[in-house]
């Protein structure tokens, strides 16, 4: 059986595709620059999967990790690094050739994108470059061009998922009538699959894409009838695409550097020649209403990890059309006082020791869901000096805690949308930071107002609780 390394296993693709692997028997090696990602998936049942932490940006432990593996599936991008994600992505790349071609692996499988017939963007060019680079390695490199991924968690099609959601009124520009290739997630994961079973000889190029040609229009209108919502477009031709990637950081709570990236490719028709691949590889492809269908009926995955505690409430209370990225606002302060101390003071949250900070803040909230049906006012604490998961502090229920570290702790007034707030605290050394912070994954455009209705008291009020927090941590 072939030693797996994925390279880029907290993406999207990697984070499906790594379970797969081990459940099909490999070896395999997931890594990720942060792998905190990885470990809050409740991998750790899997005798043979390794999590390693790897860095491509300073590579040093790459040659040992090549030289005990076969194969590797590189589904590396830098979107999400930022402005210069271009040249950040290529010195990756280089990096990884670079260590390639001391190598003795088999086969690299790339994760790559189709490629426009006119023009190009950024995003797309470099994705075309990375492979150039690869190939230059001389180990047998198969690249697999892929256009929207449609499944729960893909960024591109949680994009076009909250427009859908999020807006009562969607004005597009003229991009939206291009064209493109969606390919369902089942059916990419089996390309890669039948792949790490070959061992070519020399270097490919394939395109893989569903059996259908549409737009992003008709992509969306899918969408809004899959969902039994009514989409309502405006299509303005001078309306600058650069201007839409503004509305990106309202609209949806998905990574606004890769979110403006993939945007920036929609100007150019995306259609595939996927006869090569078909041929090698037979399967039914999921037409884009199956793919859809099949996506939305994985949502609740956004909840089902280790984040949420895989805590039953979370689940119960997760609804169809609840955006899958959070959004999300806190503030940090470093302090003096030891992670004991600050672990100490926060175990004093709730009851009749409030919330460290504007508590007629709280107090309102708690009335406003009284209002609305709710029981916030109700005090409730079964262990007062302890942090324990499963116990209420007053509306809240502790989903996650680890001790002088963290604890998660679960929205539970009335709202639309699903919360969480954390306390998070790192240690640094000769100072310690303290982290206060919420989550929300809005329901629809009206836990979208909630969010930023609530934004400068959430703003206000996490501020003072960090630094209240830290202060008093240090008097005790």
């Amino acid at each position: 059986m072939q030693r797996i390394l994925i390279i880029g296993a907290s993406g999207y693709v990697g984070s499906h595709l790594t379970p797969v692997l081990v459940q099909k028997g490999y070896q395999v090696t997931a890594t990720a620059r942060n792998i905190k990602p990885l470990q809050h998936r409740g991998w750790h049942k899997y005798k043979n999967l390794n999590l390693h932490p790897l860095d491509l940006k300073s590579p040093s432990a790459l040659p040992q990790l090549l030289h005990q593996h076969d194969v590797v599936l590189f589904l590396v991008h830098g979107m999400a690094h930022g402005h210069d994600f271009i040249d950040y992505e290529l010195d990756l790349a280089h990096n990884f050739r670079d260590a390639l071609k001391k190598s003795k692996i088999k086969h690299v499988i790339y994760l790559s994108a189709i490629q426009p017939q006119k023009g190009t963007s950024a995003h797309l060019a470099t994705r075309k470059a990375t492979g150039d680079i690869l190939r230059q390695s001389e180990i047998p490199i198969t690249e697999l061009r892929a256009g929207i991924i449609i499944g729960s968690g893909s960024a591109a099609f949680e994009v076009m998922r909250d427009f859908v959601y999020h807006l009562p009124l969607l004005i597009a520009p003229k991009g939206v009538a291009s064209l493109s290739a969606p390919i369902a997630l089942p059916n990419l994961i089996y390309y890669l699959l039948k792949l790490l079973d070959s061992e070519p000889e020399r270097h490919q190029v394939f395109d893989v894409a569903g059996p259908e040609i549409i737009s992003y229009e008709q992509q969306m209108q899918v969408l809004a009838n899959q969902t039994g919502k009514r989409l309502r477009m405006v299509s303005l031709p001078f309306f600058p695409l650069k201007l839409s990637t503004y509305w990106l950081k309202v609209v949806t709570s998905v990574p606004h550097d890769i979110a403006s990236a993939l945007v920036s490719g929609i100007k150019h028709n995306l259609p595939a020649d996927n006869q090569a691949i078909c041929k090698r590889y037979p399967q039914r492809l999921l037409t884009f209403e199956e793919s859809v269908d099949e996506a939305l009926n994985h949502e609740n995955e956004a909840i089902r990890n280790n984040l949420w505690g895989f805590d039953p409430s979370a689940l119960t209370r997760w609804q169809t059309g609840y955006g899958y990225y959070p959004k999300q606002t806190g503030y940090k302060v470093q302090t003096t006082a030891s992670s004991e101390q600050l672990w100490s003071t926060i175990k004093t949250l709730g009851g009749s020791h409030e919330y460290f900070y504007a508590n007629y803040l709280w107090r309102i909230r708690e009335w406003i869901d009284v209002l609305c049906g709710g029981n916030a006012t109700t005090r409730r604490r079964a262990f007062p000096d302890e942090l324990k998961t499963g116990d209420h502090i007053d509306s809240w229920k502790i989903i996650k805690v680890e001790e002088n570290k963290f604890v998660s702790l679960l929205f539970g007034m009335k709202a639309p949308g699903l919360g969480r707030l954390e306390f998070t605290i790192t240690d640094m050394g000769d100072k310690r930071e303290l982290d206060v912070r919420a989550w929300w994954h809005p329901a629809g455009f009206k836990g979208l107002l909630y969010w930023f209705a609530m934004m400068p008291t959430h703003l206000f009020i996490f501020k003072g609780m960090a630094k209240s927090i830290s202060h008093k941590a240090e008097k005790d």
